[in-house]
């Protein structure tokens, strides 16, 4: 049941991308694209995406809950299902939307199943770069089927490389991780794409990234994918990172040692 569980919501992370995301790509008309929140967007393509993810995973798991961004956008007392027993899925149709309506890439497709408030399994599909990492708590990582992880090491600092959102850190955060910086090998901006992020810590792309904002479908299913690929995903003081939990900050890391090293060059130790 759980090895076909895998493939069977990477079959439907495809399917929606293939027939509902793709097709729209650099082909949105001016009524497709609105604005939900002051600075936020959401084309038809989320919208059409949410529709047919959450239908297929309650036809996997009857009985389920789905919590998709979109419809927290409509009615965030949904977020309450976080702690619900049984099995609730966590939807990011379209990660990256303004990235995907100004025609650029990245974006991803993202599903988390929580199980009695735990999260279990995660799924981030790169549909450009036909890219689906999937995985089991307990279980390890596959990245397009083989086993993620294990092959960064203990770099130097000045040999690290990753991204930092910087934008909506509050100002004294924000100086001190642009001049720790300076102490790494490269401190990229970001791609305004959670699930990509991710990936290219699996793919060993990158070895860290730091984010401010921590919506729930926006990382749970990278927190635990990366957790289960060796790597480790925490609040700023330590904490491992909890989707229920709505607290600010999180540094992802493809390792202790790098997590460690990364908090003292940005944040101090």
């Amino acid at each position: 049941m759980a090895d076909t569980l895998l493939d069977d919501v990477g079959d439907l992370l495809r399917e929606a991308a293939d027939q509902v995301v793709l097709p729209l790509f650099r082909k949105l008309d001016e009524a497709d694209v609105s604005e939900k929140a002051p600075g936020e967007v959401v084309t038809i393509a989320d919208r059409r995406a949410e529709e047919v993810i959450s239908a297929g995973l309650r036809r996997l798991r009857p009985g389920s809950m789905v919590v998709g961004e979109e419809g927290v956008a409509d009615d965030p007392g949904l977020l309450r299902h976080l702690r619900d027993s049984g099995d609730v899925w966590l939807v990011d149709p379209v990660d990256g939307t303004a990235n995907f309506a100004a025609g650029r890439r990245p974006f991803a497709l993202m599903v988390a199943l929580l199980t009695d408030g735990r999260p279990t399994a995660g799924w981030i599909l790169d549909p450009l770069a036909e890219t689906l990492a999937a995985g089991w708590a307990d279980g390890g990582t596959l990245l397009n089927g083989q086993p993620a992880g294990g092959a960064v090491g203990v770099p130097s600092l000045g040999e690290l490389r990753g991204a930092a959102m910087t934008r909506f850190l509050p100002l004294e955060a924000r100086d001190r991780v642009r001049a720790g910086g300076r102490r790494l090998g490269e401190l990229l901006p970001g791609q305004h794409c959670a699930g990509r992020e991710y990936l290219d810590i699996l793919t060993g792309e990158q070895q860290f990234t730091l984010f401010w904002r921590t919506l729930p479908w926006d990382h749970a299913p990278g927190a635990l994918l990366v957790r289960e690929a060796g790597g480790v995903a925490r609040r700023f003081d330590g904490v491992d990172y909890d989707p229920d939990d709505d607290g600010r900050g999180l540094l992802v890391a493809a390792n202790e040692q790098v997590w460690a090293d990364v908090h003292e060059a940005l944040l101090g130790s």
